[in-house]
């Protein structure tokens, strides 16, 4: 039964790696070329004061998803070729995602980070370093965190500031102190765990890498879902994992701010 199950994702895998095409600057359902596409279905505004720490593998509280929604989260990057890669699945299905950039990277790639803002997706921050920060003293690692924002705001932006525009942050690793979280909480930052994740940081192919998510799925039903586009096995497995979703009714969300969405708000208004 296994067997037929992988052997049934590789040949999803094979099919949907064979649609994928460079599609910049396709960000909604509405645009895509294909009338078969997963689309995003809605886009959910975090408000930190209501939402200050989210993910049920790390925290009491999660995002208020209703039954077959997920949220696609990925972290570790940018990284060439795999964020592009990356990039062109979700263009082809004209789903958004939120991306936890490290600064390093942000800094030596950062028409990367401006492509990935360009498609519509977020952009939320994973620190400059992506060391344990519990390993170190507190202002040490405090500045760490703002070294990285400051780097994906520069790039981003074009200013360099600790002040995020999107106030999203992951810890790497999920390692953080309690005295970390309650700056984060202080600073309006809402810190990112995560309801389901595809081990992709472990030597696995994509086809089992998709069963990884699909088995969650199947038991959870929803949920914030941790990828990595920094890994090329998820860049090649990535059109496969949209096309299940689509398949099986799930719709996914989109992210923002809850300040940005009033003030898009205001705006058409």
């Amino acid at each position: 039964m296994a067997n037929r199950r992988l052997n049934r994702l590789a040949s999803w895998l094979a099919g949907a790696a064979a649609l994928v095409f460079a599609c910049n600057g396709i960000v909604s359902a509405t645009d895509c070329p294909r009338q078969d596409a997963l689309g995003t279905s809605r886009v959910l505004a975090v408000d930190p004061k209501v939402y200050p720490r989210v993910g049920s593998n790390e925290f009491p509280k999660t995002l208020p998803l209703a039954d077959h929604e997920v949220v696609l989260t990925f972290d570790d990057g940018p990284r060439p070729p795999n964020t592009q890669k990356v990039l062109e699945a979700l263009a082809l299905e004209c789903v958004r995602a939120t991306f936890f950039l490290v600064g390093r990277s942000s800094a030596e790639f950062p028409e990367l980070v401006r492509r990935i803002a360009s498609q519509g997706h977020s952009i939320a921050h994973h620190s400059w370093s992506h060391q344990m920060m519990s390993k170190m003293p507190f202002e040490q690692a405090m500045g760490d965190i703002d070294r990285g924002i400051a780097a994906d705001e520069l790039a981003v932006e074009g200013v360099s500031t600790n002040v995020p525009s999107t106030p999203f942050f992951r810890f790497p690793h999920f390692d953080s102190s309690p005295a970390m979280l309650d700056q984060l909480q202080s600073r309006g930052i809402v810190v990112f765990g995560t309801d389901l994740w595809a081990s992709d940081w472990e030597d696995i192919s994509p086809d089992q890498e998709l069963m990884n998510v699909i088995v969650q799925l199947e038991s959870a039903r929803k949920g914030i879902i941790l990828l990595h586009d920094a890994q090329a096995r998820t860049a090649v497995m990535m059109p496969a994992l949209l096309r299940y979703l689509h398949k099986n009714g799930y719709r996914v969300v989109h992210l923002v701010p809850a300040a940005q969405a009033e003030r898009e708000a205001k705006t058409r208004h």
